[in-house]
């Protein structure tokens, strides 16, 4: 299985992403900004998402279309 970014590029466990689109955070008054850093994101079984820590969230997951390689 490979995991491949909104540009292409593949991820691997431990990569940095940054965000391509503004999104709401369900569940809290949190939106993440376009260009936000997100270091050292883990794969999961499924090829379109991830899961990852952001600045005010806890065990996030996100769609691989949102995100490109930092």
């Amino acid at each position: 299985m490979t995991v491949r970014d909104s540009n292409g590029a593949e991820l691997v466990d431990g990569d940095n992403v940054t965000l391509i689109k503004d999104l709401k955070v369900k569940g809290t008054t949190v939106t993440l900004k376009r260009g936000t850093l997100i270091k050292g994101i883990r794969l999961t079984g499924d090829d379109g998402e991830i899961e990852c820590r952001a600045e005010k969230v806890r065990d996030l997951v996100l769609k691989t279309e949102f995100v490109k390689k930092a």
